[in-house]
């Protein structure tokens, strides 16, 4: 799937409240040891979700541990 799509799925799958592909973009750049393996097609960069996930659950973990308002929660789905 493309980083538009997998930005989607990991705030659709509750993993974090927000996610954009330019911030899973510079997760690529910024971490190619641990990041999943990336294929171009055409001007699109592309993953397999089923190795990414793990990658974004985990990512999650830590972003959750720096700053309370990244975690998700049931209880914020019905603040407004």
């Amino acid at each position: 799937m493309t980083f538009r799509e997998a930005a989607r799925r990991v705030v659709d799958e509750g993993l974090l409240p927000s996610m954009s592909h330019q911030r899973i973009s510079q997760l690529y750049l910024k971490d190619p040891d641990n990041f999943p393996p990336v294929q171009v097609i055409g001007r699109a960069k592309v993953i397999d979700w089923v190795q990414a996930k793990p990658y974004f659950v985990a990512h999650a973990k830590k972003a959750s541990g720096r700053d309370r308002r990244r975690r998700v929660s049931s209880e914020e789905e019905g603040d407004e």
